[in-house]
């Protein structure tokens, strides 16, 4: 009798075999937008494809999860597979869904995603993003304090200052490398507006693989970083007086192949539109308070938004819900015919829920026709932005539409993660910062 085959390698032991990988970091993402990873060695890379990697959920945090409840199985998605020989030679990474008792996990952001893209097929929708990922470099000083990791970028007026690159050329380079060798085709990397900035870009791509690509650079950036002795941070503001850190990203819909946003006949505002992306731009400025909390989701985002005044005297953030031409003032700017920047978003964004929610904004519009209106100056700006953190989340729990685009999976997950904020808000407002003891201590 001879002996039963072996079974076949699946996608994903194949390609760890071809690239000589010896490790492989399954990683998934929790709502807080933290990358959570077991290290699994390539001999046991069928039983991940298996489904037999478990995580404790509520030990990872921010998943729906109570001590007592079933385990999170991952499932990887091969076509995410990234090698990361640049950072550990024979290191690997898959980006992986959650499931809970054979069902995907529909308070994992990936899975959100998903469901969101699925639902945008149904009126044959393809969404197609770009992603501009903004970081400071620092170090911090004996006294704990944050400094610039550069200690000679200390211009009034840093943005695009070629010293301030290449003093940071081999941080910069070896990013930029790792992401051209991935064939994400980077095509700028720049020093931006506050000291110690970047932003560095990769090609857009379908909204999967972009948001994929975002928590695998923040990844790579930070590693990098590390190596040489410096914290790469996505923290929207992480000095008073300089810019924030945003997370611009570029919107297009397609259908069977051919982009929808290019102005087909009549252009009804000039701005080489189609209606179809008239109305996609109306969802994104109906639901745009509701949003507020997915995009700009910690205390220290409204310290970027709330900014009035910085060392380069701009902030680049947006508190207006208006929308423009090639404009970078606006919260919608629409630089050319073919997309529209969504620039409310900020560093600490997590990338699959921020594309959900405005997917489905803009969706929500296309399906009720709505229209914008002309485009607005700032001086004709009707509506502004939560201001806090517990507005916006107050905002969310209003909005019909970014409750079902969270909730896509099944109930709760807004109302999970509405909480989740709010307790966020009431450790911070808890706490006693030096502003106050400055302010009050002696005061009265």
């Amino acid at each position: 009798m001879s002996p039963a085959a072996a079974p076949a390698a699946g996608p994903l032991a194949r390609l760890v075999a071809e690239t000589g990988t010896r490790f492989v970091l399954a990683v998934f993402t929790n709502l807080r937008g933290k990358p959570c990873a077991k290290l699994v060695p390539a001999a046991a890379v069928d039983q991940l494809e298996a489904g037999e990697l478990g995580f404790a959920g509520f030990a990872a945090d921010a998943m729906g999860q109570q001590p007592g409840d079933p385990d999170l199985v991952v499932v990887p998605d091969p076509r995410s597979f990234t090698s990361l020989d640049f950072i550990k030679p024979g290191l690997a990474l898959v980006h992986c869904d959650p499931w809970v008792n054979g069902e995907p996990w529909r308070f994992a952001p990936r899975v959100i995603l998903s469901r969101t893209l699925a639902d945008a097929a149904t009126d044959g929708l393809e969404l197609k993003v770009g992603a501009e990922v903004e970081y400071f470099l620092v170090r911090r000083n004996p006294d704990g304090a944050l400094c610039t990791a550069d200690p000679r970028d200390d211009e009034s007026h840093p943005c695009y200052d070629a010293r301030g690159v290449t003093r940071m050329y081999d941080h910069l380079a070896s990013v930029s490398d790792a992401m051209n060798t991935l064939g994400w085709a980077n095509y700028a990397n720049d020093h931006e507006d506050g000291n110690g900035q970047f932003e560095q870009n990769f090609a857009y791509d379908e909204a999967m693989v972009t948001a994929d690509r975002v928590m695998t650079l923040r990844y790579i950036i930070s590693m990098v970083a590390e190596q040489r002795e410096m914290i790469a941070t996505f923290m929207p503001k992480p000095f008073s007086d300089r810019t924030g850190s945003g997370m611009h990203l570029h919107m297009s819909l397609w259908h069977d192949g051919d982009p929808v946003f290019p102005a087909q006949g009549r252009d009804r505002y000039g701005l080489g539109l189609s209606a179809t992306a008239y109305s996609f731009i109306a969802g994104v400025l109906d639901h745009a308070a509701g949003m507020h909390a997915v995009l700009c989701p910690t205390i220290n985002s409204y310290k970027r938004i709330g900014a009035s005044t910085t060392t380069s005297s701009a902030t680049w953030s947006p508190r207006d819900v208006t929308y423009g031409g090639n404009d970078r003032t606006h919260y919608l700017r629409v630089p050319d015919g073919n997309r529209v920047e969504l620039r409310g978003g900020d560093g600490s964004a997590n990338p699959y829920l921020a594309i959900a929610v405005q997917l489905a904004a803009g969706l929500d519009g296309v399906r009720r026709d709505l229209d914008p209106g002309p485009p607005a100056t700032l001086a004709d700006a009707a509506r502004t932005l939560p201001p806090t953190l517990l507005h916006a989340v107050d905002e969310l729990s209003r909005d019909r539409v970014v409750r079902a685009a969270l909730d896509i999976g099944g109930d709760g997950v807004a109302a999970y993660y509405a909480d989740l904020k709010r307790e966020e808000f009431t450790a911070w407002h808890n706490t006693v910062t030096q502003w106050e003891i400055d302010e009050y201590l002696t005061a009265l």
